[in-house]
């Protein structure tokens, strides 16, 4: 099997879409003798900040000299994204052996009657069986949808991380915060260490009534541990942290926004917790090189300078809002042109509502996804809030299209849905010669 079949094949799977659960995990798992229970994994869940603080805590893991392996979701350019090890992907000749590994277990499963496992689920089970053989020190693992039964939740981690819990997935998860915080809540096993940097009222009684329930102890950010902000630049942003036992001054993440603080802060409360239990040796040096070289591209990431170009996955409300505070402290005062382009699923008007305000020029576009659903309704509401709204099926002309818009002094911000974004970048780094991530 070649590396191009293994993908196409692996793509057919989506077939089976979103079938949350975990019977068909867990037994796909047990044909391969459960390698999830012989890797030693940090759970990170929650609706934002999923990935940042994932990729602070494998970077900081990897200066400490650690074998740290990261699973993400979902990738922006290339599938072997998903999977990496101090920041290296999987080749994809191992991403071909593992699909062929896994295939005639998928098909026997199949055949005694089981369904078939989804898209996800062989992608979560292709992770633990490669970073078991590679046999990494840490896995950081996030989840992927929700938590209870997202396929991810057949570990039993060291730790258990929620970053916040929002408006997100509503199709799946439930139609209040309160719901869709019972089920971000699954990830806490008992007795196990949980971290969270929730503040709303109704999702933090829900995460301390499991823990309760769990014996699980619970440490807040925000109240248990805190940051303060420093100077801050495009390059990046200084803070200050107030852990358990320590006490950082101007720590430096090379990434934007002040969501990112607070992720941040998360990573460090995390690593803190992973150290009183024994798990982990850090030195400060480890922790503040970490920090700054932490890469995750797509959100608030700044390419080019004629015009500045401003990506985000900003893909639900929340993601929204924290996007309009960073434009608002980055570039007051500066036009925006907006490329825009969100899945069916998502709370698409709220978004809209949130960022259409900002720009004198809206270009409307549509992801390259089957979830893509009326993707110009996004238009009739942007007209609501700004005086140009354009409707651009085709994203790389989409992109053309507002860099052309542009007037000097101008920025232009690419945001919505991964899938979108992704794309979008992929022009965009042609455009101003910027290196691939990665």
């Amino acid at each position: 099997m070649a590396y191009q079949e293994a993908m196409e094949y692996l793509q057919n799977l989506t077939k089976f879409g979103i079938n949350l659960g975990l019977e068909r995990i867990t037994e796909l798992l047990r044909r391969l003798d459960n390698p999830h229970r012989k890797i030693r994994v940090i759970h990170i869940g929650g609706t934002n900040g999923k990935g940042s603080t994932t990729a602070m805590l494998a970077a900081v893991l990897q200066k400490a000299g650690y074998r740290a392996g990261a699973f993400t979701s979902p990738h922006l350019h290339a599938y072997t994204e998903r999977y990496r090890i101090n920041g290296a992907q999987i080749e994809p000749e191992r991403v071909t052996r593992l699909i062929g590994m896994l295939r005639p277990h998928l098909e026997s499963m199949v055949r005694e009657g089981f369904e078939h496992p989804t898209e996800f689920e062989v992608s979560t089970a292709i992770a633990f069986q490669y970073f078991y053989e590679e046999e990494v020190d840490f896995l950081v693992l996030e989840v992927g949808m929700g938590g209870a039964i997202d396929s991810t939740n057949v570990v039993r981690p060291l730790l258990s991380v929620i970053t916040n819990v929002a408006m997100d997935h509503m199709d799946y998860l439930g139609d209040t915060l309160v719901e869709i915080a019972r089920v971000k809540a699954g990830i806490i096993k008992p007795e196990v260490p949980v971290i969270t940097a929730s503040e709303e009222p109704s999702v933090v009684g829900v995460i301390e009534s499991a823990c309760r329930e769990r014996g699980s102890p619970l440490t807040r950010v925000g109240v248990d541990v805190s940051w303060l902000p420093g100077k801050s630049s495009l390059q990046g942003q200084y803070f200050h942290y107030r852990g358990i036992k320590r006490r950082l001054e101007e720590l430096m993440i090379p990434l934007l926004g002040e969501h990112q603080l607070i992720n941040a802060a998360t990573a460090l409360a995390s690593l803190e917790i992973l150290e009183q239990r024994g798990h982990v040796l850090l030195d400060e040096s480890a922790l503040r090189r970490g920090l700054a070289s932490t890469v995750w591209p797509a959100r608030l990431e700044l390419l080019g300078t004629e015009p500045p170009v401003l990506i985000d996955g900003a893909h639900n409300y929340e993601g929204a809002r924290s996007l309009r505070r960073s434009l608002d402290e980055y570039f007051p005062g500066r036009g925006v042109i907006m490329v825009m382009g969100m899945l069916g699923d998502k709370e698409r008007a709220k978004v809209v509502a949130e960022l259409a305000p900002r720009a004198r020029h809206v270009i409307i576009t549509k992801p390259n996804s089957p979830r893509a659903g009326d993707w110009a309704g996004m238009a009739e509401e942007a007209r609501r809030f700004a005086q140009q709204v354009d409707m651009v099926e085709d994203i790389e002309s989409a992109v053309h299209a507002g860099m052309a818009a542009a007037r000097p002094g101008d920025l232009v911000c690419v945001t919505g849905s991964l899938y979108m974004v992704a794309d979008a970048r992929k022009t965009l780094l042609n455009l101003v010669g910027n290196k691939m991530w990665g």
